[in-house]
């Protein structure tokens, strides 16, 4: 499933036009627990919406769970994992947005293609356990890992749903006896309603990549008892897998949770297997062939514009596996309405009416319980208001006393240069990973001041976006273009020896951001400027979200986000990144 016809399908009648005002492209399928759409953020990151289904989100058990599986998914930065950018679990109906990942799913793939070879399933392996790493980290049990939630991104394998399983289970609609997740990958316990722990992800992988490696399910087909008895009581024929994986997998498929390899033993076994090399690319590159071309993705829905008809999406023909970007149809226009600078400009694609999370869709009037409703409402954020004065100030107490006690030059810097944009009217700068964080980045409007230094006064340069870089050890990045060098003569390299890996360069310096998350075009000046500032970065701390400040030697500014950082098997490590450029004057 990976012609752009297949992947993404027209909305349908029944399907909303926004959610919570991410303004919906096409559907990309549904499964026990919702509907799953393609959204864009404002600053046009492709992003996967799941809609809860209308009978798990009126049970009060589900909403409860669903809640504290989204906070804890929040915590999972995998460079393996589809990460969650945004939630709403006390939504009408809940909803989660994760990052799309442009690619099949394994088990589209192996439907398609047939089983991968073996580097293949070791390099699925290393990344699928590297992502459980993550998961389990945050405290998360997947619980439904299987071959439809391992998608085949161009750079390894992306683990999806994790979390939101557990929050189906125990509702009042499973408390009939039903097990959440599918026959043919469950464990032992699992399947017998025992005890479930890290350990039951990892049998699921050990079946997840038995059926990478033969095609089909390892305790095979049919009724779903008659597996599960199987899975229960029955050893693992592996005499029909490659000699290369019947060891790992015979540790992964133990019967006792206990005598299972844990996903750090898992990725270190395959790292070693891939060392000894077996005559195939056993890099990114392997899964070009197995993943197929790219898919093309939809462009975002715009604000305005007439209405269309939903019409069906054509098959490409034989020779033409991808046609141009799918028109989904538009939703009814929304009146436009006047944005204070520099948003108009961030929010050119959906000219409208903006509130904090997208176009405000125009209410029926409200009866008089609504009016009631609104009153008792603002009646609540009038107190709210006046608390979070009283905390706004003793906050600003606290740290007015901290610096006098001798904070560094750098916070005192930063806290100087926040209470000017605060007094001139800019906005903060939004949380990382949110929508309106990527869309302040992409800004290029003159909307920063430098409020103190030598240069007070001054105006931020115009900065330039550059999406999804990707560093890996035979390439760099070349700063003022934002582009690509094939070779190792770009502004910044990635390298990994002896199991460290750091960023490095000639010709700028480099520092992390160790202020908090939204780092301006003032924040990287001052802290590239700081001595401590060097010519190399080291990884080991930095993941997913990290902000890094580089100066390049003719003056040009940049800061740098981490999206996913891979460093499991430093041999085919890699880092990718978001970049925002302040070019010199």
């Amino acid at each position: 499933m990976n012609h752009t016809a297949e992947v993404f399908q027209p909305l349908q009648d029944d399907d909303p036009r926004t959610v919570a005002g991410y303004r919906l492209a096409a559907r990309l399928g549904a499964g026990g627990m919702g509907r799953v759409y393609l959204s864009h953020t404002r600053g046009g990151r492709a992003v996967a919406i799941k809609v809860v289904r209308s009978e798990l989100a009126d049970d009060p058990t589900f909403r409860r769970r669903f809640a504290r599986e989204v906070k804890a998914a929040r915590k999972v930065k995998g460079a393996y994992t589809a990460e969650l950018i945004d939630a709403d679990p006390d939504g009408t109906p809940p909803w989660l947005a994760t990052l799309y990942v442009p690619g099949p799913s394994l088990s589209g793939a192996v439907a398609r293609s047939g089983p991968l070879p073996v580097p293949a399933v070791l390099w699925l392996m290393a990344g699928v356990a590297e992502a459980l790493q993550a998961i389990h980290g945050a405290g998360i049990v997947h619980r439904d890992l299987k071959p439809a939630n391992v998608l085949l991104a161009p750079d390894g394998p992306r683990v999806i749903d994790f979390g939101i399983s557990l929050a189906a289970d125990s509702t009042a609609h499973t408390a009939t006896g039903t097990t959440i997740g599918t026959p043919q990958y469950m464990a032992p316990e699992q399947a017998s309603a025992g005890d479930i722990t890290a350990a039951t992800d990892v049998f699921s992988l050990g079946q997840t990549a038995a059926f990478a490696a033969l095609g089909r399910p390892l305790y095979g087909d049919g009724p779903a008892a008659t597996v599960l008895y199987r899975i229960v009581h029955s050893e693992p024929d592996l005499s029909g897998l490659p000699e290369h994986l019947r060891d790992l997998l015979r540790r992964c498929l133990a019967s006792g949770p206990e005598e299972r390899a844990t996903p750090v033993e898992i990725v270190e076994w395959c790292r070693r297997e891939l060392g000894r090399g077996t005559g195939e690319d056993t890099g990114p590159a392997v899964w070009r062939e197995i993943a197929g071309p790219p898919v093309t993705v939809p462009s975002p829905v715009a604000a305005t514009g007439p209405a269309t008809a939903a019409a069906p999406v054509a098959a490409p023909g034989p020779t033409a596996v991808h046609t141009a970007p799918w028109t989904a149809p538009q939703p009814p226009a929304v009146p436009q309405a006047t944005v204070p600078a520099p948003w108009s400009a961030v929010h050119a694609p959906w000219q409208g009416a903006v509130g904090p999370r997208g176009p405000i869709v125009p209410q029926r009037p409200a009866g008089p319980e609504e009016r009631k409703r609104r009153r008792r409402r603002a009646v609540l954020i009038s107190a709210a208001v006046v608390v979070a004065c009283g905390l706004v100030i003793v906050a600003g107490s606290a740290l007015l006393d901290a610096a006098g006690r001798g904070f560094d030059r750098a916070r005192d810097a930063i806290a100087s240069a926040a209470a000017s944009e605060s007094a001139s009217g800019t906005p903060r700068p939004a949380a990382e990973g949110s929508a309106a964080a990527e869309e302040a980045a992409s800004s290029t409007g003159p909307s920063d001041t430098e409020a103190d230094g030598p240069t007070a006064g001054t105006t931020t340069p115009a900065g330039h976006f550059y999406y999804t870089q990707m560093l890996r050890g035979d390439n760099s990045l070349i700063l003022h273009s934002g582009k690509e060098s094939k070779d190792r003569e770009g502004d910044i390299l990635f390298g990994c020896e002896n199991s460290s890996c750091r960023l490095t360069s000639d010709t700028s310096v480099m520092v992390g951001n160790i202020l908090g998350p939204g780092a301006t075009y003032g924040t990287c000046r001052r802290l590239t400027s700081d001595p401590g500032a060097s010519r190399e970065l080291l990884l080991a701390d930095k993941g997913a979200g990290s902000e890094i400040c580089v100066k390049h030697r003719n003056g040009d500014i940049a800061l740098m986000v981490i999206q996913t950082k891979s460093t499991a098997l430093p041999e085919v490590g890699f880092l990718s990144v978001d970049l925002t450029v302040w070019p010199a004057g």
